[in-house]
């Protein structure tokens, strides 16, 4: 969605938006509704009107939030049981209890914090403290993530926000499905799709130290290699 319009465009965009959902449902291009709410771009009222629009289609949503300001995104997201809200940075304790009760993911993503040169850190120990589940993303983009490698970004959730190597790991797992509303993915169960990658390593800890190498192995996608 734009990010720099007059607000009367803003609005008449967002309009667009929720006339474009049905047909979109209908012939099955879109699993999932995602907004950005900000200053610089969508107001909680702009897209508390795009998720009406998601949920009476049928469709999750999903919110890029409180990156810049707290405009109190997190919350807003829990209100619409969110799959994920992602950025974060703002977020305060009321926003990360309710996407606690929501079940709603927390989904960070330091390489946009580390290409903007951000120095407000989400809040990773009130996140632990509610138990919201924290998955990691690149958040690849050419404005301000353009970042592809997700070891390199494990390695920044690590060094930057502090999360230890069983939360980076989980973080792109059983946390980043749950986060695509993915269960029949992420952890390694009877009947679920299982596609690996197996790593020339001795621990896990390396996948998260290493920088600037990638030790995999070898890839299984649908049982062949």
């Amino acid at each position: 969605m734009p990010c720099r319009r007059k607000s009367n465009d803003k609005d008449r965009y967002v309009d667009h938006v929720c006339d474009m959902i049905p047909a979109l449902v209908r012939d099955r291009l879109v699993d999932a509704v995602d907004a950005f709410c900000e200053g610089i771009a969508f107001s909680p009222e702009q897209t508390a009107r795009v998720f009406a629009a998601a949920k009476a289609a049928g469709l999750r949503v999903k919110l890029h939030a409180d990156q810049l300001s707290n405009l109190h995104g997190a919350r807003l997201a829990a209100e619409h049981n969110a799959l994920s809200a992602d950025h974060l940075e703002y977020t305060d304790e009321d926003g990360a209890a309710a996407m606690a009760r929501a079940g709603t993911v927390a989904v960070l993503l330091p390489g946009a914090f580390y290409m903007l040169r951000e120095t407000q850190r989400p809040p990773v120990d009130v996140f632990r403290k509610h138990n919201v589940p924290i998955a990691i993303a690149t958040d690849c983009n050419p404005g301000t993530s353009p970042i592809t490698s997700l070891l390199m970004t494990m390695n920044m959730a690590a060094t930057l926000f502090r999360l230890t190597v069983d939360e980076c790991i989980a973080g792109v797992t059983r946390n980043a499905a749950r986060a695509l509303g993915r269960g029949n993915i992420g952890t390694l169960e009877i009947g679920k799709a299982c596609d690996l990658a197996i790593w020339d390593i001795e621990r896990p800890a390396e996948l998260v130290y290493r920088i600037g190498f990638n030790p995999l192995h070898a890839r299984i996608r649908k049982g062949k290699p």
